[in-house]
């Protein structure tokens, strides 16, 4: 089911028993994260939380909207993710003998994919309320750990374009807020909004930029996919909706963002101006420390009437973040498959914090092909800062730690 806005997907939460609100006053300030850390932290992931009474705010918070198995295949339309992906690699195998990469720049031209792609309109939700005074402070943002450097925006979807060839990025990236009209940009130097924003610095240009808290839950969710930049996120949520994503262009840029958001923060980043960020308590389950990051000036601001405010924790595993990894992982195996045909499997553990450790396994042909896989994977994207990759048979169950000690050791 094409879930076409935040509203949607938490009644459909609410009808499965997906869903807990909690009408009791809570504070943004450390006490939600208290709250939620301990629910993610029960067997199963536990309910999605909708806190509907927050100090300081009319907004209601939502929390641990992907936090079990569950609530991901109803984001993703299937109880069997891999399939989403096998069906979409079919169609571009039928596209001849070129590379795997040349296939999905060929994406836009293709006829049988075009009901999946971003469909413009005129009008959207998004722009109902129009923020005269455009301010952070309208905006029940919380600070999660005692040590963060401040309050951070956890769950944004970041749109930006490159000048160069006018795709469109939209990653997530955290967000510290420093005052009513800026926050921080928390863009690695391999992110695309930083490549971006590295071209408009060439130029003498600031690169106008859109922020925009939630949308439906697989545009959301398409924000945190490690997609190759000829691949538009907005149409891979089409993919996984199985319709496309309405969007609309917002009211001070030409950048298109999803028409059902809750909130719309339209502004600019100077490629000249760097703030310090941070700390941070991250996913790994430590602080990551201060560092100088690009800086988002807020100039516009909009939203849906009683816009709803999506937010997400992470730390010491297992979290949210845990069933999302999981959901990444049964999706992009059969791309990795595509690329090494010898793998069978591959894992990565939520104790290793996905990207830290790698686990797969392989029809080994010859001496050293373990060796030649792991080199092969590090030459894959974000698969480069996976600190360990194990190799096994094929045998091998590598989701039971016991065998896969026993077997390495």
């Amino acid at each position: 089911m094409a879930y076409e806005n935040l509203r949607e997907f938490i009644a459909a939460l609410e009808k499965a028993g997906e869903l807990r609100r909690i009408t009791v006053e809570v504070d943004p300030e450390l006490e939600i994260t208290e709250i939620a850390d301990r629910v993610m932290k029960s067997p199963g992931g536990g309910k999605a939380l909708l806190f509907e009474n927050v100090r300081g705010s009319r907004m209601p918070i939502l929390v641990n909207m992907f936090g079990s198995r569950r609530r991901m295949q109803m984001v993703c339309g299937s109880e069997k993710l891999s399939e989403i992906t096998e069906n979409f690699l079919a169609l571009l195998e039928s596209r001849g003998p070129m590379s795997f990469l040349e296939k999905l720049k060929m994406l836009p031209r293709l006829k049988q994919v075009s009901d999946i792609f971003p469909q413009e309109v005129r009008r959207a939700p998004c722009f109902d309320v129009v923020i005269e005074d455009p301010s952070f402070e309208l905006l029940p943002v919380c600070k999660c750990w005692p040590k963060d450097g401040g309050r951070f925006i956890t769950l944004p979807m970041v749109f930006s374009r490159d000048p160069v060839t006018g795709a469109t990025n939209c990653g997530m990236y955290r967000l510290q807020i420093y005052d009513a009209k800026t926050c921080g940009m928390h863009w690695h130097l391999h992110k695309g909004g930083a490549e971006h924003l590295r071209r408009m610095k060439e130029r003498g240009e600031v690169l106008p930029v859109t922020i925009v808290l939630g949308a439906g839950p697989a545009e959301i969710f398409s924000a945190t996919l490690p997609l190759p930049p000829d691949v538009n996120e907005m149409m891979f949520a089409g993919l996984l909706r199985g319709s496309p994503v309405k969007v609309v262009k917002c009211r001070t840029n030409d950048l298109l963002i999803p028409a059902e958001a809750e909130i719309v923060l339209e502004g600019y980043v100077d490629p000249g101006e760097l703030r310090l960020e941070g700390p941070f308590g991250d996913h790994t389950g430590y602080y990551s420390l201060a560092d100088m990051y690009p800086v988002f000036h807020l100039t516009a601001m909009s939203m849906r009437r009683d816009p709803i405010y999506p937010h997400t924790i992470v730390g010491i595993p297992p979290m949210e973040d845990a069933y999302i990894g999981e959901a990444i992982e049964e999706l992009f195996t059969p791309i990795l498959r595509k690329q090494f045909p010898e793998i069978v499997d591959m894992h990565m553990p939520v104790w290793g914090c996905f990207h830290n450790v790698m686990i797969v396994a392989i029809r080994k042909a010859y001496p050293g092909h373990a060796r030649k896989v792991m080199h092969g994977i590090w030459g894959l994207g974000q698969a480069m800062f996976t600190k360990l990759i194990i190799v096994v048979d094929h045998d091998v169950n590598i989701r039971n730690y016991g065998e896969l000690v026993w077997r390495a050791s």
